[in-house]
């Protein structure tokens, strides 16, 4: 795969297109059709979490929020494969992998409510908290494939990040060690045309983000991020190398980001109806169910009565989330240290005679 799709010759790998038929039946990876189905519902149940965490968002019930909507065939394309000594290092936009690795709608709406506690995931073994400065989570991700590697242990690394990540120094960084030391790891890249505002033919001058690989010497290949099949089966092939101990890839799966950049952001500022609706026609949950309908396997009246259920099983998430106990101020300070500094307790103090102030008489 990673001859025939060398970034240097300019392809992608493509196994359906917008209509969900297969066009290229060699690279097809073998999956059951009863999995394929799992995995179209999955990524329907995270479309579903992924509205309704708009929704708390609007109603002032949770913090600010960036929307997964079209990218999610790249988390559970990825996700699927994970295993339980694998390590995932995430950014904030692959939701179907952070519940794929184990992490709970609870811990996800902790998280995105602002208390310490959504960084746990006491499910989710070796997985990192979400990284939202851009692309400083990617050396992390080499450290922890350096030690694998060292250590003689089982398992590889799933590194997320953004188009927008690829012009942070973080980066090149990180792909140029691993490259030296051919680490386990899987840099997958989303992306989603724009680092909030800005078009990815403004960050780079590359014909792709893909070929970046090359200039680290690693394995690299670009990717439909919106076919659920191309992105399953180049995450096979990487995963299989690092396992084998070939070292790194980076994966560019090309997707695009629907939604806003997170609900503080209006995409309408620069971006147009046009583009939108030429990226909703490759939508990849649309696709993918439209395969699976080819087959005989998907009924609308099965998606509906689906949907009912994650509405539930959502709003149970978010309501134990909602009603966790709060936060405890001291955490927010007795962490950075082993023994807190005398500054620290300065500024404790000092926050919770805020906190504590008596209003002023009417």
């Amino acid at each position: 795969m990673f001859e025939e799709f060398d970034p240097l010759k300019g392809k992608t790998l493509q196994i359906m297109d917008d209509e969900g038929k297969i066009v290229n039946e060699k690279w097809k990876p073998d999956i059951p059709d009863e999995k394929v189905i799992e995995a179209c519902k999955f990524m329907l149940f995270a479309r579903t979490a992924d509205r309704m965490a708009v929704s708390y968002q609007r109603q002032g019930r949770m913090y600010t929020y960036p929307p997964n909507l079209g990218q999610e065939a790249i988390a559970v394309g990825a996700g699927l494969q994970m295993r339980r000594e694998d390590w995932l290092v995430p950014a904030f936009r692959e939701l179907g992998a952070w519940l794929l690795k184990g992490a709970t709608l609870k811990d996800v709406f902790l998280y995105w409510g602002g208390h310490e506690d959504g960084s746990r995931y006491p499910g989710a073994p070796n997985m990192l908290p979400s990284s939202v400065p851009i692309a400083s989570q990617l050396p992390h991700a080499v450290g922890i494939g350096y030690a694998l590697k060292y250590l003689k242990k089982e398992g590889i690394v799933f590194a997320f990040c953004g188009d927008g990540a690829t012009s942070e120094g973080d980066f090149h960084e990180a792909l140029n060690f691993a490259g030296v030391w051919k680490v386990p790891v899987l840099f997958i890249v989303q992306n989603n045309q724009y680092a909030i505002s800005m078009p990815v033919a403004k960050q780079t001058a590359s014909s792709s983000l893909a070929i970046k690989s090359v200039a680290f010497g690693i394995d690299g290949v670009q990717v439909d991020g919106n076919d659920f099949f191309a992105v399953y089966a180049a995450v096979q092939g990487a995963s299989a190398n690092a396992r084998a101990g070939k070292g790194p890839t980076l994966i560019e799966a090309v997707t695009f980001r629907r939604g806003a950049h997170t609900t503080s952001d209006d995409p309408t500022l620069y971006r147009t109806t046009e583009e939108e609706k030429k990226w909703e026609m490759k939508d990849p949950v649309r696709r993918l169910k439209q395969y699976l309908t080819a087959k005989g396997l998907w009924e609308e009246k099965d998606e509906t009565t689906w949907v009912e259920q994650f509405q539930k099983e959502i709003d149970a998430g978010f309501s134990e989330a909602e009603n966790y106990p709060p936060y405890k101020l001291e955490d927010a300070f007795r962490y950075l240290y082993e023994e807190m500094p005398e500054e620290l307790k300065k500024q404790q103090a000092a926050y919770e005679k805020f906190l504590n102030r008596k209003e002023p008489a009417q």
